[in-house]
């Protein structure tokens, strides 16, 4: 699965993941694990870097700017984003300790999701990009803007977007 350079020289395939605070990210950064970097992968895994990416949000898009009071209270919002933040880079070590899978690069950035993600991609220079999908209706994806629509249109290499199986009732 490595790349192999003009040189001749082989370099891994970097996979990045790109994960928010949802149950949806955590199974794509898993089903990663699982197909590419643990005793389920194919051969060549060990070619494979992984990067897993946190988007924080900037503590003025939390709240919003204009509002009584706001600048009182980023501190607390920015203390809040920052403790998610590491909660959800604490849990996805978890998840690669787990899988045996110990050379991880965990970034925190800060920035709207879709930008980050295309940035990283390029800073990186990912082969591939993963992320999860929430499943939303039709109608709900027109409304919010969509990261996944957005890094499958700009980013710099192939995006896999990895959805959960649906719960059997």
């Amino acid at each position: 699965m490595a790349v192999v350079t003009a040189s001749g020289k082989a370099e891994p395939t970097v996979i990045l993941v790109g994960l928010n605070n949802s149950e949806e990210s955590f199974y794509a950064l898993d089903w990663t694990l699982r197909h590419h970097f643990s005793g389920e992968a194919k051969p060549g895994a060990a070619d494979c870097k992984l990067v897993v990416v946190y988007a924080k949000p900037v503590p003025s898009s939390a709240i919003g700017l204009g509002a009584l009071g706001t600048v009182d209270i980023l501190p607390s919002v920015e203390c809040k984003l920052s403790e998610i933040a590491a909660s959800v880079i604490a849990e996805a070590r978890e998840l690669c300790v787990a899988h045996t899978t110990s050379e991880v690069v965990y970034e925190i950035i800060e920035g709207e999701a879709s930008s980050v993600l295309c940035d990283a991609v390029e800073k990186f220079q990912a082969d591939l990009l993963v992320l999860g999908s929430h499943g939303y209706p039709a109608i709900k994806r027109a409304v919010i803007k969509s990261v996944k629509e957005y890094c499958v249109h700009y980013a710099d290499c192939s995006v896999m977007i990895v959805k959960q199986p649906r719960q059997k009732n």
